[in-house]
């Protein structure tokens, strides 16, 4: 069974992730309708993404498509976004009856429930073209459709019955392609156009490795900040052997300035500390950097020096206060030009 098309796999699927061939652009298409919306929360929401960046976003509230960047607004023709409005209509009403339909198929108790679908396509360094369509319900996987193979996967006993349905139209299988292999690529380059010089920079990231040992396990993480574009190698060595089995990663996840961060972790003895290594390779840097912990010294580390410390600081402020007032009366008795500010009189 596929796994569960929750938070983290729907950011996993943004087309942000490395691979071979190279992931040169993606876009994606997120969309999530509820059966109760709330404050905050739409009935229907969309959310465009190239590269991992929001570049547009529908929603039922607001009831039209909308620009998320500064490099879409300028780019795209008025009339965009009115076709664009009325994709996500229709695609709301789509989602609807998928809800129904679901309910159904699983004999929902409740009223609320969810739809999600992830679709989209890649451009690789191969020139070739990759997509997929992925739906799910309640943040559960129910029917994918891959452009390699073709076919529909179903997720469950559910999913087999639409699967078996979609097979024998062959009109879904038939616009899945036609759309992820043709009508995807072909938007996806056109909005690479006209966000160019903001999609294709090349910002290295920021490093940083810590430790933590707790009960005899001494937990290594390494986490990248601020990199762009999102696409990343990160790996734990343990002298010169990759621990890829043993490691633990967090997904590649964008930030609110159109960056990206990310993490690995790993497990390992005290004793060991020194044979550990964090790997990280990026677009953005001239070559791939090693990065080991270096635990901080005792003056940093000691929660009892720490205090120590800051008592002390403290101390010598309330000194210097101290002085500073001193000083100030002492101006006052001996006539250095300081005058008191009057006395206000109440009428």
């Amino acid at each position: 069974m596929a796994p569960a098309l929750g938070l983290g796999a729907l950011l996993a699927l943004l087309g942000v992730s490395g691979g071979q061939p190279e992931v040169l652009h993606s876009l994606r298409y997120v969309d999530v309708m509820v059966t109760e919306p709330s404050p905050g929360i739409p009935q229907y929401l969309s959310v465009g993404y190239v590269d991992g960046i929001p570049f547009e976003r529908y929603d039922s509230e607001r009831g039209q498509t909308e620009p998320q960047t500064p490099w879409m607004a300028a780019g795209a023709e008025p009339e965009y976004w009115d076709r664009e409005t009325k994709i996500n209509e229709r695609n709301q009403l789509i989602a609807t009856t998928d809800l129904e339909t679901a309910r159904g198929l699983y004999n929902w108790s409740g009223s609320l429930h969810t739809v999600q679908r992830v679709c989209g396509c890649d451009l690789l360094s191969d020139g070739s073209v990759r997509g997929s369509f992925r739906q799910g319900y309640d943040g559960q996987d129910f029917i994918s459709f891959e452009l390699g193979s073709g076919s529909f996967v179903a997720a469950d006993g559910a999913a087999q019955i639409t699967k078996r349905k979609w097979e024998h139209d062959g009109i879904v299988a038939e616009r899945q392609t036609h759309y992820l292999k043709n009508i995807c690529p072909e938007w996806l380059r056109k909005y690479v156009g006209y966000g160019r010089e903001a999609l294709e920079r090349k910002e290295p990231p920021d490093v940083h490795v810590s430790g933590k040992e707790e009960h005899g396990i001494l937990t290594l993480s390494c986490h990248t900040y601020g990199f762009y574009p999102g696409m990343i190698g990160i790996n734990w060595l343990k002298g010169d052997e990759l621990r890829d089995q043993e490691t633990e990663w967090g997904g590649i996840v964008p930030n609110s300035d159109g960056t990206f961060h990310s993490w690995a972790r790993i497990e390992a003895l005290p004793g060991e500390r020194e044979q550990y290594r964090c790997r990280v390779e990026h677009t953005g840097m001239p070559e791939p950097g090693i990065f080991a912990w270096e635990p901080e010294s005792v003056w940093n580390s000691s929660p009892v020096l720490v205090a120590v410390s800051v008592i002390a600081a403290i101390i010598i402020i309330i000194g210097l206060l101290g002085v500073g007032v001193w000083k100030l009366r002492s101006g006052k008795r001996e006539g250095n030009g300081y005058d008191p500010a009057p006395t206000r009189i109440m009428a």
